[in-house]
């Protein structure tokens, strides 16, 4: 299933995977009906405020975790913990972490407390750093404890010749307008690349089980 196309965006983002979750706190509050959430791309670059492959690896990590944690059952958003193995403060680890809360509601210590005395749908203290996964993150169900260990090879997508020289004038602010403009024709084409032809590729995002110590 594909989201649909928001106006000013790329068009490929419309082709890239929808994630849905259930999340029983939006259902309880009524904010959405039988509390189903489709979550896009689209809606992770508006998070983020970019679309890079950084946050496109992240919204296909996100997705491939919860695949192989439910099995075909529709994924509860504020039911997995979710385990960053780089620090909080180390490269796009912040990145990363934020797409994936964003879609699995899991959040660190300033996270949502819960409802009443029973801290009810509680989201805090879900999202862990520095955590001794063998792969970018970790995924745990709070309900089975199934774990998984989600891996990232984002060198599978390369980038092509051109992108080198461009790149380096762009971020020294040497570029021209139409260098810029094929610069971010071709940094938008490998994302389309991540998030559609390779969206499946198991050479580029892969699951593997995990059992984290307790």
């Amino acid at each position: 299933m594909t989201e649909v196309q928001d106006p000013g965006f790329p068009d490929f983002f419309a082709q890239a995977p929808v994630i849905t979750v259930r999340d029983p706190l939006a259902q309880f509050l009524g904010a959405v009906r039988q509390g189903l959430i489709q979550y896009g791309y689209a809606d992770v670059v508006r998070l983020a405020g970019h679309s890079c492959p950084t946050v496109a690896g992240a919204y296909l990590m996100a997705l491939h975790g919860l695949r192989a944690l439910y099995a075909g059952e529709t994924p509860v958003r504020g039911d997995v913990e979710v385990f960053m193995r780089d620090a909080r403060d180390s490269g796009v680890t912040g990145v990363i972490s934020s797409v994936v809360q964003l879609v699995t509601g899991a959040a660190a210590e300033t996270g949502f407390p819960g409802a009443g005395p029973s801290a009810l749908f509680a989201r805090k203290n879900l999202l862990h750093f520095g955590a001794d996964v063998d792969g970018v993150l970790g995924m745990r169900r709070r309900d089975t404890g199934k774990a998984v260990a989600v891996h990232l090879d984002g060198a599978l997508l390369p980038w092509p010749d051109e992108m080198r020289p461009l790149m380096a004038k762009a971020f020294s602010e040497r570029a021209d307008s139409a260098e810029l403009e094929r610069f971010a024709q071709l940094w938008q084409e490998r994302v389309r690349l991540m998030l559609v032809d390779h969206a499946d590729d198991p050479a580029m995002v892969w699951v593997s089980d995990w059992h984290p110590a307790p």
